[in-house]
């Protein structure tokens, strides 16, 4: 949560002026703080699902020691899931409908692994362009991850994701190019992001839609994009919440795939991501696979011992300070967008 300017200490207006967040005292005064309500539209398909809920709500849960939150997840009905997963959602998530009805702060939207870039025909697109169009009206922000920021940057801004060449898998450098943005306030000018998949919108796609790109990589693409207002909408292409294993996981299954014969080649290793010890316990699994009769066992365990996570307090900052500006603008009533006198057009003040 940010400092008060109480008294006319110096310093207040120092790091005010350094573009540090420290909040006047007649805002703060004006300000009636309460728990905070989160939507979690996952879209993960059925062994991710769990997962990519737990890595969300990990970083939500360690970005403020102070606030209470209170994450509602809820699921699209038209999303084609096994019966194992749809009895999950059915017993512990919450119907759309009943999150309009009481009203959110902000709204977290995840991937989902779809490699055909065209989105249109997907059995998800009518109803996630509903809540996409009911959030930009009605939450103070609204965080897209990875192909939720493919389908919300066609859906808002006629921008269609392009396929690559080769899955676009690893970790890479990538470096905030906006540093005054709250968003990305006092954050390492430059830190690692996690990647992994098919299709793209390029930074020229952003620029032509008007969007602030706040971080980038030549390598990874852009990572951290917002609407032209700044904040109420903020695109994710990268997978900063990925845990330490997870493209391990996603590499491991696409590589048994291919020794199943239903890959055509072998896949691509993860960029910067698998150290060279290793590489070494990976190895000796391949010349195994490639010599004996049976496949033997993939030794995850063993190479997982030997990864580093470079992103989690990256992670941690982003989400931390997309919390800490949702605290500052959405009103005391959860059914009403932000508080009174704040522009929609520019709620973090960006543009005053």
């Amino acid at each position: 949560m940010p400092l008060v300017a109480h008294s006319d200490l110096p310093t207040f207006k120092r790091l005010s002026e350094e573009g540090r967040e420290v909040l006047p005292s007649a805002r703060a005064l004006s300000q009636e703080i309460r728990e905070m309500h989160i939507g979690f539209l996952n879209m993960m398909q059925d062994g991710a699902l769990i997962p990519t809920e737990r890595q969300f709500l990990r970083l939500i849960g360690e970005s403020n020691k102070i606030a209470q939150f209170y994450v509602h997840p809820f699921v699209l009905p038209e999303l084609s899931n096994n019966m194992e997963t749809k009895a999950y959602t059915d017993q512990y998530y919450e119907p759309f409908e009943k999150l309009q009805d009481k009203g959110l702060d902000a709204l977290i939207v995840t991937g989902r692994n779809v490699p055909d870039p065209n989105l249109r025909e997907a059995d998800f697109w009518e109803p996630l362009e509903g809540v996409l169009d009911w959030a930009w009206d009605n939450v103070a922000s609204t965080m897209t991850a990875c192909l939720a920021t493919h389908a919300v940057m066609e859906m808002k801004y006629d921008q269609k994701r392009t396929a690559m060449p080769e899955k676009k898998i690893g970790v890479f450098k990538s470096r905030v190019r906006e540093r005054s943005h709250p968003i990305v306030e006092g954050m390492n000018t430059v830190f690692d992001v996690p990647h992994g998949r098919h299709n793209q919108i390029s930074w020229e796609q952003f620029e032509a839609a008007g969007m602030n790109v706040l971080v980038n990589s030549h390598e990874g693409g852009v990572h951290v994009a917002t609407s032209p207002d700044g904040f109420r909408l903020i695109c994710l292409q990268g997978h900063q919440e990925y845990d330490t294993v997870s493209l391990l996981k996603e590499y491991r299954r696409d590589l048994l795939l291919f020794y199943e014969g239903q890959l055509d080649r072998e896949p691509e290793l993860p960029k910067h991501y698998f150290s060279s010890e290793a590489l070494e316990v990976l190895d000796g699994f391949k010349a195994s696979a490639q010599t004996s009769g049976t496949l033997p066992e993939f030794p995850e365990d063993d190479i997982a011992e030997h990864i580093e996570n470079t992103w989690r307090d990256s992670a941690k900052a982003i989400i931390g300070n997309w919390i800490g500006q949702v605290y500052q603008v959405t009103n005391v009533d959860r059914k009403k967008q932000f508080m009174d006198g704040i522009d929609p057009e520019d709620p973090l003040g960006l543009k005053s």
